[in-house]
């Protein structure tokens, strides 16, 4: 009876969701155009913090895809995969919500690496899948952090 459940069980882990597949083999793809194509130098790739807690007292963290040096400016770089752009392009997913989150991890991702004063900027990479290969496009500088900086969490005088 055991041995049933076991194996049960391990079938259940094998198997993936295929949104997740998706975004996988996108961030994989993205990584691989940045580093070869574009002359990136990743740093860190899904890079996760805690943000602390939301109103109702449930952990709030955010994700950053790829962090890389694109010559002297640390680009935080977002990774949006779809299977096609027929009804919206993949970069729209970046709402100013998913801005917010990512400007939040960044800026900690500055202060834990102690690189506050360096140059940095916000850059979507859109992956589309298609019988050819992969169509991948960068978007450098796609949203600027400076909308947010007058809430409370980005005020200045916390340094």
């Amino acid at each position: 009876m055991l041995d049933v459940i076991r194996t049960k069980l391990r079938r259940r882990r094998t198997v993936r969701p295929a949104h997740l597949e998706l975004g996988e083999l996108g961030e994989q793809k993205a990584y691989e155009y940045l580093t070869k194509y574009e002359g990136y130098r990743v740093v860190a790739t899904n890079f996760v913090v805690s943000l602390g807690r939301g109103l109702r007292g449930s952990k709030l963290t955010a994700e950053i895809d790829l962090i890389a040096y694109d010559g002297d400016t640390l680009a935080f770089i977002e990774v949006k995969t779809r299977t096609s752009n027929e009804l919206v392009s993949p970069e729209r997913a970046v709402t100013l919500r998913k801005q917010r989150q990512i400007a939040r991890a960044a800026r900690r991702y500055r202060r834990l690496m102690k690189v506050e004063g360096e140059l940095y900027r916000y850059d979507v990479v859109t992956v589309i899948p298609d019988a050819t290969g992969v169509d991948i496009e960068l978007l450098r500088g796609y949203f600027d952090d400076r909308v947010f900086q007058r809430g409370r969490y980005f005020r200045r005088d916390e340094f």
